[in-house]
């Protein structure tokens, strides 16, 4: 019985993760001879591996990626925490602060992009506010040195308020027991804090550090509609480049090796976060 209800799900993974996984496997150990998707491949071992691995450009892009997370992790994640602990208060309409903050997540990622898009234009509204504070206006998404804080900016516009909920949640489930006991101790709000409230989180903490680890590793759509990866590569991130590799420069090879190499990394930093966080959470 536990069999057939699981059978779909079992099917539906299959399908839509294993084997499409396996196929951009098999796909990095061939080369094309010629260009476009219809040219003929051949077997051709690791080469793809080697090509992209010697490739100065890639290895800035891994570089590049690897540093963006991070940054944009402890980053968001710290936010969403204080959000959390704050909005879990006692604090006039706090419901209504909820929902503000979380309202990003309930717009398309497409639909925030291209707003901030507008909203970090040299002729935008954020401009408008420096240029009426004295201050001078910003380049922001056509600059190589503040391109990918911009890209971080929209990225955490969404995933700061997704994260809370359940930081939110987790914080809802510990017993005010353990928190009257802390105040009898004589601990204050921040001893709380560091005492009680973050040792009971660590089950939601490495929750959500690894959800939003692997979430900003595949971040593609700001990239694809705010910057096209640059200026100067500057925004060019792995996911981004397998895509580039795949569907503009007709290497779809070098594209599933690029993928592959996203996957190993991210699976890697994953594992360590689970090793280094997991005995503590339990």
């Amino acid at each position: 019985m536990a069999a057939a209800f699981l059978a779909p799900a079992v099917v539906t993974i299959l399908l839509i993760r294993i084997v499409p996984f396996i196929g951009a496997v098999i796909s990095t150990l061939h080369v094309r001879d010629g260009i476009g998707l219809l040219a003929e491949e051949r077997f051709a071992g690791f080469q793809n591996y080697i090509d992209l691995l010697s490739d100065p450009l890639f290895q800035a892009t891994l570089g590049r990626t690897l540093l963006f997370n991070v940054i944009i992790n402890p980053l968001q994640i710290a936010l969403a925490l204080v959000i959390a602990v704050l909005l879990t208060r006692r604090v006039p309409a706090c419901g209504l602060w909820r929902m503000a903050v979380f309202i990003p997540c309930t717009i398309p990622l497409v639909g925030s992009s291209i707003a901030w898009g507008v909203a970090l234009r040299a002729d935008g509204p954020i401009n408008g506010i420096l240029q009426a504070l004295g201050l001078p206006t910003q380049p922001f998404l056509s600059s190589p040195t503040q391109a990918l804080a911009s890209i971080m900016l929209v990225a955490s516009w969404v995933g700061i308020g997704y994260w809370m909920i359940f930081l939110i949640a987790g914080i809802n489930e510990i017993p005010d027991e353990l928190y009257e006991a802390a105040s009898l101790d004589g601990a204050g709000g921040w001893r709380s804090f560091w005492s009680v409230t973050l040792p009971m989180l660590k089950r939601p903490l490495l929750f959500v550090l690894v959800a939003d680890t692997v979430a900003n590793f595949v971040l593609f759509v700001p990239m694809q509609m705010l910057t096209g990866g640059g200026p100067q590569n500057s925004t060019t991130m792995l996911m981004f480049d397998a895509y580039r590799r795949t569907y503009t420069y007709s290497q779809p090879n070098q594209g599933a090796t690029a993928t592959v190499i996203l996957t190993v990394v991210m699976l890697v930093i994953v594992f360590v976060q689970f090793r280094l966080l997991k005995e503590d959470a339990r």
